[in-house]
């Protein structure tokens, strides 16, 4: 075999802060050879992304130090390299992709222009030649009419074409080695599936290496060629990735293979009594053009779509970004203008303002999907999940207040002892956790998840479908539980709704449509969930 591509040996990563040095990595070891993909897969804080980080050295001189080890990339060893030398690497012939293409695109700059921008860093001369390329470009990845697009900017962009827009500027001066970190992470499974497909097509035709970093072990099945499993900054384990899978040796590769979320839920009660029923709801929103502000049309978010949740039941809102499914579960709690009647517990309630609203609000309550968006970093632990006590059961005493809230705590798998830190000081599940417990404090009777576990590795979401299992059982919860994760939709709806640009493409009870799903749509959901398919759902 010929010399690797790139050949990392002892490296070991270090973070110094407050006069403290923490070891990030230690002394882990891998080679990549040309034109193969190698999955570096683990949980958060295990040490993959800083160590494809540090190939091509954007840590931060002044934070990150390298005790040990080398990075070979063409023979040449990286570390040692000067300024100018990585500036010719970066870009060039070492490029990467990151989990959120939002947050890497500039949103005050067009595609065209942030496209332009790595050509021209890199030699490419004249605007028509860079227009050009730019288009082509944009072709390579699969941007419908790519000429239309070059004025767009990225928040006129869906996830995908955000992500392709991002692997066309990686690719634009043919890379010998493309790192991608988490790429797929944020994206619907259909949408996934075809930037999976997309990679696997330019990886094949451009003969570039590939180190991928996932923490998803379904697509590493798909698109990897080699595995190594990262775990507190070393690799316990390492080879082919069909060896690996099939006969893992260390512990934790066994665990992280074993970690999708398990059981099936309690089949739906008919006789239950409904908490939440809607018919007929609609969210539309106007579009306005003119000087006049005329509306011309509507956007149907939500158009014409009826559901019952019933205690102790789960009902699972599926389908893509964009279908519907988020703006369904604020219009049942009220939370935004929408048509159609709405009834909690028997009670119409989409007649209700927000004065009139509020005394229910205690017993209808939502997690949302990022829990580090969806918690104030300025307030304790012990502040967050109390806030809501504070405003619906104002006569509590503060010891009250403390004890409800420690309850609330160690309900969700959390030390009562630490409500008095911050959210910072927390993992991504635990966070989650306690996103759960500011919900449950009120002890409320309907809660809408809305993706609560998209955010989190395999086994954090493993442990959140069982403390949401576990938690339902206790207390006859009723839950509207929206996802795009099918396995673990799986796991918890007893009943199915799948959402499609604001209508409902399929219903039922969710082991039936999982057994045998009706419409193409719903099949193509299935395939790339389950099997990581690279079809898209027809159009």
């Amino acid at each position: 075999m010929s010399a690797p591509l790139l050949s990392v040996r002892d490296l070991s990563i270090a973070f110094h802060q407050g006069g403290r040095e923490t070891l990030a990595v230690d002394k882990v070891s891998f080679d990549l050879q040309s034109g193969r993909t190698l999955a570096l897969v683990g949980e958060s804080g295990s040490g993959k992304s800083i160590t494809a980080l540090s190939i091509v050295k954007l840590l931060g001189s002044t934070s990150a130090t390298y005790p040990s080890g080398h990075i070979f990339f063409k023979g040449n060893d990286l570390l040692q390299a000067s300024d100018d030398q990585l500036r010719k690497v970066r870009g060039n012939e070492i490029t990467m992709v990151f989990q959120e293409p939002m947050t890497s695109l500039n949103p005050l700059h067009t595609i065209e222009k942030q496209i332009g921008e790595i050509l021209a860093l890199h030699g490419m001369r004249g605007e028509d030649k860079l227009r050009a390329r730019v288009i082509e470009l944009l072709e390579e990845v699969g941007i419908p009419d790519p000429a239309t697009r070059l004025s767009a900017y990225p928040h006129q962009l869906s996830g995908g074409q955000r992500q392709r827009v991002m692997i066309a500027m990686a690719l634009a001066n043919r890379p010998d080695l493309f790192i991608a970190d988490e790429p797929t992470t944020a994206l619907d499974v259909t949408v996934q599936a075809q930037i999976l497909k997309l990679l696997k097509e330019l990886q094949a035709k451009m003969g570039m290496a590939m180190l991928f970093i996932t923490h998803d072990l379904g697509i590493v099945r798909k698109i990897a060629d080699d595995v190594c499993v990262m775990q507190k900054g070393h690799i316990v384990e390492a080879g082919p990735v069909e060896k690996v899978f099939s006969d893992p040796q260390h512990a934790y590769t066994k665990a992280l293979l074993a970690a999708e979320p398990k059981g099936l839920p309690a089949p739906a009660n008919p006789d239950a009594k409904p908490v939440l029923t809607g018919e007929n709801i609609r969210v539309w929103f106007p579009i306005k053009r003119g000087f006049m502000r005329k509306t011309i049309g509507h956007v149907k978010a939500v158009d014409g779509i009826s559901l019952t949740v019933r205690e102790g039941e789960t009902v699972g809102v599926v389908g893509e970004s964009g279908s519907g499914k988020t703006t369904l579960g604020l219009a049942l709690l009220r939370l935004i203008r929408s048509e159609g009647p709405i009834a909690y517990l028997g009670s119409r309630i989409d007649g209700l303002d927000s004065k009139h609203m509020r005394p229910l609000r205690r017993e209808m309550q939502i997690v949302f999907q990022d829990p580090y968006g969806s918690l104030s970093p300025r307030m304790s632990v012990a502040d967050i999940v109390e806030e809501g006590l504070l405003i619906q059961k104002p006569d509590l005493s503060p010891a009250a207040r403390r004890e409800i809230v420690a309850q609330a705590l160690a309900d969700t798998g959390l030390d009562p002892a630490a409500m008095d830190r911050y959210p910072h000081e927390f993992s991504g599940g635990q966070r989650q956790r306690i996103a759960i417990a500011r919900a449950m404090a009120l002890d409320p009777k309907f809660v809408v998840l809305d993706e609560p576990t998209s955010a989190l590795d395999m086994s954090v979401q493993a442990q959140i479908v069982d403390l949401l299992r576990d938690l339902q059982r206790k207390r006859n919860l009723a839950y509207l539980f929206i996802s795009h994760d099918l396995k673990v939709v799986r796991a918890l709806a007893s009943e199915l709704i799948v959402m499609r640009q604001g209508k409902v493409v399929e219903s039922g009870p969710a082991t039936k449509i999982f057994a045998a799903p009706e419409t193409e749509y719903t099949r193509s959901l299935f395939a790339a969930a389950f099997s990581i398919e690279t079809e898209a759902p027809p159009a």
